[in-house]
């Protein structure tokens, strides 16, 4: 552990860390406190008191918690402007935030990875996992893209940047500043560079045999999707010799690991056309171009296409964007994931296989399969569930936030 200091002081009210400096509010009486004691991560504005004095704490200000005995709670950050006007970050409300606090994090979440993988590409920081709520980092060798999806941590993006460098050793450390989280939060979408330079190009990323092309300023999110890392090694074990078929593929998910597994032939169909180019970067990188297609364009579109061809595949794996987001999305969004399993089945060969992936957090697992196994019944299918799978565990779960168990993979053979 860091040992205490004082810090220098400060006058800014979203990055002062001074203990003294910081203002203290309240949950209100009816508020869980005992879940905040207990390890949950978020305050909601209609838990707290906020009056003037709150509405009018600047978006990332640091401060004290008490229940409403005014027994206190931890440290906490603040956004008047969120649903989630409260971000904990320590049990302790003397704590301090700044570099070494920051160093501290990283150290713990390094040595897991570290334990997990023997080459520096996954998941470093996976939020409040992680003990640091709202951010999101993924190491690609020397370089590091983060997401500071909260107020609290965009305000002290420097001071995050510069104790990455001191924990990691990386040479590069790049801010997206993409998503809808940091819209919900408001914040901006400017992107940049905080330590070193960005790429020439896409880097080259090795991942269960595979290698995968990671555009990290183009690209989605921070460039590759490290959480369905052992999704596409169950899949891909049952490849062999196969023909296989990657709708949502992005960069070639898993029909690029199938192809290193030894699969007959793949093909990924995406709406994006970078995406494809570099799915295709990544086959002939594995000297497997002869064996991999793309089709480029609508997923739905294209199922129903290939269908009239004719086209029948041994594996077919979904893997959509987020169809419910959100709540209010949610009853959309399972008619989506029915849709698409309606779509995919047929085919499926006999006695094939059909993955079928949600990273919806609003839709849980028992929904999300009981809308699967309804789709693959109504395109007059039947299949028997061999494997449900989860995000990896560089992606770890925080038991008192159900957000962050948002990933879901099933796996039938029909």
């Amino acid at each position: 552990m860091t040992a205490p200091h004082t810090p220098p002081a400060n006058d800014d009210p979203a990055t002062a860390t001074a203990p003294a400096a910081l203002p203290t509010v309240r949950m209100m009486p009816k508020a869980n406190a005992r879940a905040i004691r207990f390890g949950a991560p978020w305050v909601y504005a209609n838990e707290m008191v906020v009056d003037r004095r709150t509405k009018n704490l600047a978006p990332g200000t640091l401060a004290r918690l008490e229940d409403a005995e005014r027994q206190p709670l931890g440290l906490v950050a603040m956004n008047p402007n969120s649903k989630i006007i409260g971000r904990m970050l320590d049990a302790d409300p003397e704590t301090v935030i700044d570099q070494a606090w920051f160093e501290e994090k990283i150290s713990r979440a390094l040595a897991l990875r570290s334990q997990l993988f023997d080459a520096p590409y996954y998941r470093l920081i996976h939020a409040e996992a992680d003990g640091l709520p709202g951010v999101i980092i993924d190491r690609f060798g020397d370089t590091c893209v983060v997401q500071p999806n909260a107020a609290w941590a965009d305000a002290r993006m420097e001071m995050l940047s510069a104790a990455l460098v001191a924990v990691t050793g990386v040479a590069n450390v790049l801010k997206n500043a993409g998503g809808r989280t940091r819209t919900l939060e408001g914040l901006d979408d400017v992107s940049g560079v905080t330590a070193g330079a960005v790429p020439d190009g896409p880097l080259p990323v090795p991942m269960n045999g595979a290698t995968y092309m990671a555009d990290l300023t183009g690209g989605q999110k921070t460039g590759l999707f490290y959480d369905q890392r052992p999704n596409h090694a169950f899949a891909a074990n049952m490849t062999r010799g196969l023909r296989v078929l990657d709708v949502f593929s992005h960069v070639g998910g898993f029909s690029l690991a199938a192809l290193a597994a030894g699969a007959e032939s793949a093909m990924a169909v995406d709406g994006s056309a970078p995406a494809l180019d570099l799915a295709t970067q990544g086959a002939a990188a594995m000297s497997m171009q002869d064996k991999f297609s793309v089709r480029h364009g609508d997923a739905f579109d294209t199922l129903a296409a290939l269908r009239s061809e004719g086209a029948e595949f041994d594996v077919v794996i979904c893997d959509p964007p987020s169809f419910a987001p959100s709540k209010k999305a949610l009853e959309a969004g399972l008619r989506a994931y029915e849709r698409i399993a309606r779509l995919a089945a047929p085919l499926v060969a006999e006695n094939g296989i059909l993955g079928l992936c949600s990273c919806s957090h609003a839709a849980d697992l028992t929904a999300f399969r009981t809308a699967s196994v309804r789709g693959i019944g109504r395109a007059g299918r039947r299949g028997i569930l061999l494997h449900t799978g989860f995000a990896g565990a560089d992606h770890p779960q925080l038991p008192q936030l159900a957000e962050s168990g948002y990933l879901k993979s099933l796996f039938f053979r029909l």
